[in-house]
């Protein structure tokens, strides 16, 4: 079993930036694709960014140009950049595997309002 740890999330003014980092129990992001999902109230959870073991990246439209997932292996923490924040961004974070192979965590909240 793995648990992720989210954190990073917060009160930020639109055109903001905040980076997002998730932490994984044991080593895992060399052998899965890897995403960061978010949820805003009273919606489902969706997939915003994705990086394959490999390394290549996929983003959701509303977020591409604007988020940048990376990770760190060897601190097994995955990250999510967030430039130019609007308020439609804002949603509880969480990552998890492609397939949502493992438990959710407990996710990390980002408001972005003026």
């Amino acid at each position: 079993q793995v648990q992720f740890v989210e954190s990073g999330g917060g009160l930020v003014q639109p055109g903001g930036s905040l980076r997002l980092s998730c932490a994984a129990s044991r080593s895992i992001f060399s052998i899965y694709t890897m995403g960061w999902y978010r949820q805003a109230p009273g919606a489902q959870r969706d997939l915003v960014a994705r990086i394959t073991y490999g390394g290549s990246t996929n983003y959701a439209d509303s977020v591409k140009g604007r988020f940048t997932i990376s990770r760190d292996n060897a601190k097994n923490t995955m990250y999510l950049q967030m430039n130019n924040l609007k308020p439609e961004d804002t949603a509880d974070y969480y990552c998890n595997t492609y397939l949502s192979t493992f438990p959710w965590g407990q996710g990390t909240q980002v408001t972005v309002s003026s």
